[in-house]
């Protein structure tokens, strides 16, 4: 997508269709007025309205965007109403779209850039016979804005966030036969082109640390397991304590030998979301040149049932010593986790680690469809985790961890097992991660309920991979790390 910002006063190139933000109530006369009537617009939040433009207007069309009453509008606002605008547009057979903003302030001018950006993506590559008809037609949006300058200074570091989005969401719609571990660790490896430093450890470095945890998860795969690491140091002082990030990247999750149902497995090629979002993290933070020192540790595994597979009731010895009992092998995003959590801390010794994860289904019948759950061991973090996730419209629930709970994963014949039973899923998962962290502060967030939308409910995801986490850490970083 092609974006410009231009004044209020230039002329509309052919075949645009312009689109007008209407507040809750607003009066609207003439024509307009009485297709509004006809269609029950309202100007309400999330309203559309696609007319022919009115004989004296350029535009081929015109979009009226509901947005609610002024008070609500907020920069997730104009985002989600620049985004609705290009939907109700995007296979019109128009080439550009124009949207007009009530305040044509740099920040909102690039806060609508950005939702076009982000309505925008498309995953359609191994898409061959799709009609043309059925394609986007809008190539470029023009964003009307007072200082046009101005708002491409603005529209920088989004423009980072939303190149980040896309390679994030790429990496979570490909076919698990496209990205193995191998593959997703090359395709991290080239963003050092941005600047980043990428080592990848494969399965000879990784049993030389011990890492018998995350180890055991792939040996049943004829894929090698790969541990990617990140490292951007963007602060004046490149020796300074890093923050760290950690993901679980799982390529593909059948269960293992304690193998999931058929239906819906289709599903488990996105159970390396948490690694995505971590890679589109230090994405976002090297193409902004994030003043910080930031680590990102990726786990890449794949889980299958072959003869070589793991077995419930095997024992292994994870690389911070620690023994667990395999009960479920289908629980295995906190075993990569286990020994990636550990080798973060250990080698990093970081202000704070945060792990990512699609975990359990618990936290879906825990919280639906919309919240990822949050579980931290530090006050401050949680804190600053869930008001970037409410300014970025990620939405976060701070979940408990009860000490209570912790016996539940006590082993009989090892130190720990694998799973705590189905009562509180997600929390004795989240238990099990936390006795990897040697007490550094730490939060793990379940983002299983929010990696993929379908349908999607937010006018900025587009049905698919959501790419959930990059923009509320990045937010997070932004506010509370740099220097």
């Amino acid at each position: 997508m092609d974006i410009e910002f231009v004044a209020a006063a230039q002329a509309l190139p052919a075949k645009t269709a312009l689109a007008r933000i209407v507040f809750e109530g607003a009066a609207l006369d003439g024509p307009l007025g009485q297709a509004a009537a006809a269609s029950r617009f309202t100007g309400g939040k999330g309203q559309t309205l696609d007319v022919l433009a009115p004989a004296g207007t350029e535009a081929a069309r015109l979009v009226l965007v509901g947005v609610g009453k002024p008070d609500g509008f907020d920069a997730l606002g104009v985002e989600h109403a620049a985004a609705s605008a290009y939907g109700a547009v995007k296979a019109s057979g128009l080439t550009t779209l124009r949207i007009e903003l009530p305040d044509a302030g740099p920040e909102l001018a690039a806060r609508a850039a950005l939702g076009v950006r982000l309505a925008s993506y498309r995953f359609d590559k191994y898409r061959t016979k799709e009609p043309a008809e059925k394609k986007p037609s809008i190539v470029k949006t023009e964003v009307v804005a007072g200082d046009s300058t101005a708002a491409l200074a603005a529209f920088a570091p989004l423009a980072a966030l939303a190149d980040a989005l896309s390679f994030t969401r790429d990496l979570v719609s490909e076919p698990a036969n496209v990205l193995y571990p191998a593959e997703f660790a090359r395709r991290v490896k080239a963003l050092e082109t941005l600047g980043l430093e990428v080592e990848i450890l494969g399965e000879p470095e990784m049993m030389k640390l011990g890492m018998g945890s995350l180890l055991g998860v792939g040996q049943g795969s004829i894929r090698e397991s790969q541990l990617a690491i990140l490292r951007w140091n963007g602060a004046a002082d490149k020796k300074a304590q890093p923050i760290a990030f950690v993901g679980k990247g799982v390529c593909f999750d059948t269960g293992g030998i304690s193998i999931k149902p058929a239906d819906g497995m289709e599903d488990m090629k996105w159970d390396m979301a948490g690694a995505a979002a971590v890679a589109g993290l230090m994405h976002v933070l090297a193409g902004r040149k994030a003043k910080v020192n930031a680590v990102g540790i990726l786990g890449l595994v794949e889980n299958m049932p072959d003869g070589n597979a793991q077995r419930p009731g095997d024992v292994v010895t994870s690389m911070s010593g620690q023994t667990i009992e395999i009960i479920n092998t289908d629980a295995e995003g906190r075993l990569v986790l286990a020994d990636a959590v550990w080798y973060c801390q250990d080698r990093f010794k970081p202000k704070f680690m945060v792990d990512l994860a699609t975990l359990t289904g618990a936290i879906i019948v825990a919280l639906g469809n919309d919240l990822a759950g949050c579980y931290a061991n530090d006050e401050t973090l949680a804190a600053n985790l869930i008001a970037a996730s409410n300014t970025e419209g990620e939405p976060l629930w701070r979940m408990p961890l009860p000490a209570q709970y912790d016996k539940n994963i006590d082993s009989m014949i090892a130190d720990m097992k694998n799973t705590g039973g189905r009562p509180g899923g997600s929390i004795t998962a989240a238990m099990f991660i936390q006795r990897f962290t040697n007490g550094v502060p730490w939060a793990h967030l379940d983002i299983a309920s929010t990696a993929w939308k379908k349908p999607s409910s937010v006018p900025t995801i587009p049905d698919g991979a959501t790419g959930y986490g990059v923009r509320l850490l990045n937010r997070m970083v932004a506010e509370k790390y740099e220097g």
